[in-house]
């Protein structure tokens, strides 16, 4: 089993840490009781868990004995490796100032300050277990970069959601990006095309011979493919490209078919035609 145990000062990324790992397909449990530890390593083993992820900060029981119980998970066979997130005094301070969330040791008669001094006392024996990471001067998406590499965790494609819509019935709410195809030539205006679909063969064979149809499909095509790339690195899952015609029946249903077979053998590939459930036959 790999365990990564994320542990660190209060505001110094380890809910990022988490996240990255999460989103990693780690079983990810947070504000764990370090006496809990081989316990519930034996319950995720069991249950078939084999990559996991455990928060253990200053609120934990028992903290003075995480170094003890490191070293039996790494001599039982665990796969045991320890983040340790820092970051100076003044940048927590910064942190705490600027999200006006409370650090979990402050009280009536202790400062911000003191509050931070005392959690890095508590947490010196945590601090050399593993990997030591200053976040001072580091931004959220920089740290996720880190994170990655330091553990070997590749970034997980984009999953594309073509969705195809009738400006009738306005702009999806959900859309990421919106492509405007009302000025193509539009099938509606054909009465053996009118009460077709763009997934019906008469009517992709007349958008296949309209050149401006195919410039525009190139133009998205070529758009998508330059930024793609970008939008993984900057933590991005999911991507609604929504493309929208007047009834939302012909061509943007078209092309949203069109993209997604031309995107679906590079990436994760959903496709929605929100004009379509109103046209739907009888069950």
């Amino acid at each position: 089993m790999q365990l990564i145990l994320v542990s660190g000062l209060s505001g110094s990324g380890k809910s990022i840490a988490l996240n990255v790992l999460e989103d990693a397909g780690y079983y990810c449990v947070d504000n764990l009781p370090a006496t809990l530890l081989l316990e519930v390593v034996r319950f995720l083993e069991e249950a078939g868990h084999l990559r996991a992820a455990v928060s253990v900060d200053a609120r934990s029981a028992a903290l003075s004995a995480l170094p003890e119980i490191v070293a039996r998970l790494k001599v039982q066979g665990t796969d045991c490796r320890v983040l340790f997130l820092d970051a100076s005094r003044e940048s927590l301070v910064r942190r705490f100032s600027e999200t006006r969330r409370r650090h979990p040791l402050t009280g009536a008669s202790v400062t911000l300050a003191e509050a931070i001094e005392r959690e890095r006392a508590m947490l010196a024996g945590a601090a050399d277990l593993g990997h030591h990471i200053d976040t001072s001067d580091l931004q959220p998406k920089a740290l996720r970069e880190w994170i990655r590499a330091l553990l070997g965790i590749g970034t997980g494609p984009v999953t594309l959601l073509f969705e195809s819509f009738g400006y009738s019935q306005g702009i999806p709410l959900d859309a990421d990006w919106v492509i405007d195809a009302r000025m193509l030539p539009n099938p509606h205006y054909d009465d053996d095309l009118r009460p077709l679909t763009g997934r019906d063969a008469p009517v992709i064979e007349y958008l296949d011979a309209q050149e401006m149809v195919q410039r525009l499909y190139a133009d998205v095509r070529e758009f998508l493919a330059r930024w793609l790339p970008e939008l993984v690195r900057d933590n991005r899952s999911y991507l609604t490209v929504a493309i929208g015609c007047t009834g939302g029946k012909h061509r943007s249903v078209y092309l949203a078919e069109k993209l997604a077979s031309g995107f679906g053998t590079e990436w994760p590939v959903l496709v929605r035609h929100r004009g379509l459930a109103s046209h739907a036959p009888p069950e």
